[in-house]
């Protein structure tokens, strides 16, 4: 009865100030009963903060720094997991408009640039040129709109660098990425965990609650940020990677500084702390075989060739080989070869034709006529191509490239000769592009330039197959007729991927690719 009273009461107050006022107040009045209604600004407000990307650095938080975006290094082949910057072609506080390089990055197969996708200006550099095994998606660079708001980022680390895995394989967290009261907040957490330790000596129920425990790090010790790589390479070559001044990111150590200290004399006179631990563990000093060697130098290797090394050990371990060699009658390339390129002197811009451009072109037209050769192991299945795709294996300082000639089948040799000169030069110079070198469905790999007779290449998958080029070589063999002659002979090898190639078919492909050879005339049918 009292509740009905009470709001009776309310209601007619609602009349009596609805009657009274003309500004509505009984609207008013209901109104501060409810919650404030979220303004459509509000939500475009929220879905802005939330497409930008911001970080936290160290000492600042993300509020204190305008918009920005970090570029991070990007995936330029479906292979890439790391890669290295070459060099950077910006500088910081230059602005940039899309389309223009960045950086010539380092991939697995060749180097490569990382273009600008949209326009901005260059805050901040965030990994010097010369660093390799960079991981993909690791943040390069800071991009800012305006040039004023460059100057924000001097002291920026990167929020991708954040953490960095120890050594037992935990997440730790980095000293850049610490706020400044982390020694205090350190001392309090490491006396709380020791206390948590103690008492769980003396309590069961504390022991089974507290699943782990950590030492705290002394004072006086620093932190030597470095790469999982570079620490192996450290402790095999008795370096103290303390005295190493890292030049990757916030001077992380890299494997590439490990073997330069070594190279520059560093660890003659340096040992690591791990390796005395060990050595004393163990009781006694360690055998050093390497005084039975001359003197020797540590040699870098690039990317290319770390994963050039890498997949065909792979290869060699998962893909099951087998080779088939013939003998190829040369003297009818060599006789087709002198007529088109006395044809092609007499013209302005004529190039000669090479004896590996009729080699692609026969490998290419033996694919078409065995297509089982031209395929790829795809576990559940075998994959055949329509078109022959043919890689070309060049040799590079860096490294193996194997650039690809597309459709080659359907190619002349003149078109074949020109694309493949033409990715050469490109491949020795470092400008291949992802396209150059992506796919492929047979490589040819040929050494006869260097007068080797014959040797077996190694499978490079998915491909199926491989062809080995020697040499051309003299020999006297007998003719139908029973008479004996000279003539020019160039050994073949066929590597093939026993999974997806039966015997009989790579012998199929080899007899076509030998006569495709002995009679160029029928490749142009």
């Amino acid at each position: 009865m009292m509740m009905m009273m009470m709001m009776s009461n309310a209601v007619a107050c609602v009349h009596r100030l609805e009657s009274s006022s003309p500004l509505g107040w009984s609207e008013k009045v209901v109104r501060s009963f409810l919650p404030p209604r979220r303004k459509k600004e509000d939500n475009n407000n929220a879905l802005l903060l939330k497409a930008r990307r911001c970080y936290s650095t160290t000492g600042k938080t993300s509020g204190s720094l305008p918009p920005f975006q970090e570029l991070g290094m990007p995936a330029l082949s479906p292979t890439m997991t790391t890669g290295g910057i070459a060099s950077w072609r910006i500088v910081e506080g230059q602005r940039v408009v899309a389309g223009d390089v960045l950086a010539e990055i380092q991939t697995d197969k060749a180097t490569m640039e990382m273009e600008s996708m949209e326009d901005g200006v260059v805050a901040k550099i965030l990994i010097e040129a010369g660093t390799e095994d960079i991981e993909v998606g690791t943040p390069l660079l800071v991009m800012v709109e305006e040039e004023e708001d460059a100057g924000s980022f001097k002291e920026y680390v990167g929020g991708g660098r954040g953490s960095e895995r120890s050594e037992n394989g935990t997440e730790e967290e980095t000293v850049a990425a610490r706020p400044a009261t982390a020694p205090k907040e350190e001392e309090r957490v490491a006396a709380s965990a020791s206390a948590s330790t103690s008492s769980s000596s003396s309590s069961s129920s504390s022991s089974s609650s507290s699943s782990f425990s950590f030492t705290p790090r002394n004072a006086n010790e620093t932190r030597v940020f470095i790469s999982p790589l570079a620490r192996k390479t450290a402790l095999e070559k008795g370096v103290d990677y303390a005295k190493i001044r890292g030049r990757g990111p916030n001077g992380r150590v890299t494997n590439l500084d490990v073997l330069e200290f070594v190279a520059s004399g560093g660890a003659a006179n340096a040992k690591s702390s791990a390796q005395q631990q060990q050595q004393q563990s163990s009781g006694g000093a360690e055998f050093d075989a390497s005084i039975y060697f001359p003197e020797y130098e540590e040699v870098p290797i690039s990317t290319i060739k770390k994963i050039t090394a890498k997949r065909l050990t792979e290869s060699k371990q998962t893909v099951p080989h087998f080779y088939l060699t013939v003998d190829v009658n040369m003297d009818a390339v060599n006789a087709t070869r002198a007529r088109m390129n006395a044809l092609l002197e007499k013209e302005k811009n004529g190039k000669k034709i090479s004896v590996n451009d009729f080699v692609v072109k026969a490998s290419a037209a033996a694919l078409r006529a065995v297509p089982e050769v031209n395929s790829s192991w795809m576990d559940t299945h075998v994959r055949q191509y329509k078109l022959a795709d043919v890689c070309v294996a060049v040799q590079t300082d860096k490294g193996l490239m194997v650039p690809v000639v597309r459709s080659a089948c359907c190619l002349g040799l003149r078109d074949i000769s020109s694309e493949v000169k033409s990715l050469v030069e490109k491949a020795k110079m470092g400008k291949l592009q992802g396209k150059d070198i992506s796919g492929g469905t047979f490589t040819v790999s040929n050494l006869g330039m260097f007068s080797v007779k014959h040797f077996a290449a190694i499978v490079n998958p998915p491909q199926a197959g491989i062809l080995a080029v020697g040499g051309t070589r003299k020999e006297i063999v007998k003719t139908n007729d029973g008479m004996y002659k000279e003539t020019n002979v160039m050994s073949a090898t066929l590597s093939c991927d026993h999974r997806a190639v039966d015997g009989v078919d790579g012998a199929k492909w080899l007899g076509a690719f030998k006569s495709y050879m002995e009679d160029p005339s029928t490749m142009l049918l």
